[in-house]
């Protein structure tokens, strides 16, 4: 049955792309955020406003049966307080104006940086978060306002997604697709072993609906079920390229002292999540969702960095000649790490 559906930060990234597959099944779609999207389709309605303003958010909620919240100052935004006051403060604003309009469901969009380097493998949602930077922090936060407002007795429910992959996802990952297009070598951290898991927007995008329509307040973990080793990834992605590129091992400690160093004095677009991250292992365990939601991911590591770097390949002379004001859908500056890609 159609309803009518708000989805917050609704011209990022993943919003977009939400946005897209709920009209599409034929529901009336209202973005909220600080920006409009180029290619937000005509009968979805825009409302201009920030997640902090509790006016706009108020305004933007009446007449919505389902919330998508996914606002969030992502860590390439490097500030904490921007974090705090959006993330955290955000988050507390918006489910007060859900319940106030008698929203039916929020369905709140975290993210797996709220474990950190995790305590145990695979993550389960039985797992004790313990975030190790300062965005992961306040995700976590995020989750305690949003189980505050169930215990409170509003219907809400916790998506926890592996990093996002998929057609369109630029940010950190159009660094990654400019050096293998250019056959550039592709580092990873010792052996390149961790076990890594990524997910696809589209199979998150269905995760979402799905516990749209499920009553009652529940986290849920979402992530490929076909994934491997950080090195078995990019190989596969340099394999499908096609130009040469390859996989190369730097010392884990050195590399990591480097990506601290340059990202501190504004040399590179790195953020602390990603020198913590990047040779370290986490993956989720996906049943509870599958159980409860009848989800199923479609994609794998491979398939999905693939398709991301083929709609890079696509839309290249756009994204770069116009660029975006959202962090995961732009290409970004290489600063220190041009000189890397040089040198490899």
């Amino acid at each position: 049955m159609a309803e009518r559906a708000l989805v917050t930060g609704g011209s990022g990234y993943f919003g977009c792309l939400l946005r897209e597959r709920l009209a599409a099944r034929g529901d009336a779609v209202r973005v909220l955020d600080l920006i409009d999207a180029d290619d937000r389709p005509p009968q979805v309605e825009f409302v201009q406003g920030d997640i902090r303003d509790a006016d706009v958010v108020r305004a933007a909620c009446v007449g919505a049966d389902v919330v998508y919240h996914n606002v969030a100052q992502v860590p390439l935004a490097r500030d904490r307080h921007l974090f705090e006051s959006v993330n955290v403060g955000g988050t507390r604003i918006l489910l007060r104006a859900a319940r106030e309009a008698g929203v039916r469901k929020v369905v709140h969009t975290s993210s797996s940086a709220i474990f950190g380097v995790p305590l145990r493998n695979p993550v389960d949602e039985g797992v004790e978060p313990r975030p190790a930077e300062a965005y992961g922090r306040a995700k976590l936060d995020a989750e305690f306002a949003v189980q505050d407002a169930a215990r409170a007795g509003s219907d809400v429910t916790i998506v926890r997604p592996r990093t996002i992959l998929g057609h369109g996802r630029l940010g950190i990952f159009q660094i990654l697709f400019d050096w293998v297009e250019h056959g550039s070598a592709v580092p990873v951290l010792g052996r390149g072993d961790n076990v890594y898991q990524f997910v696809h927007a589209d199979d998150l995008a269905d995760a979402c609906i799905r516990a749209a329509g499920r009553p009652g307040f529940a986290v849920y973990h979402v992530g490929s079920d076909r994934f491997g080793t950080m090195r078995e990834t990019l190989e596969a992605l340099c394999a499908h390229a096609g130009t040469g590129s390859r996989v190369v091992s730097l010392p884990k400690g050195l590399a990591v002292a480097a990506m601290k160093t340059t990202a501190r004095l504004g040399l590179s677009p790195l953020a602390a999540y990603h020198w913590l991250m990047y040779g370290e292992s986490l993956w989720f365990e996906v049943g509870r969702a599958k159980a409860d939601l009848g989800w199923q991911p479609r994609w794998s590591n491979a398939e999905m960095i693939c398709d991301s770097y083929d709609w890079y390949l696509r839309n290249k002379a756009t994204v770069l000649a116009e660029g975006s004001r959202s962090a995961h859908r732009s290409a970004l500056r290489q600063g220190a790490l041009a000189l890397l890609k040089r040198l490899t």
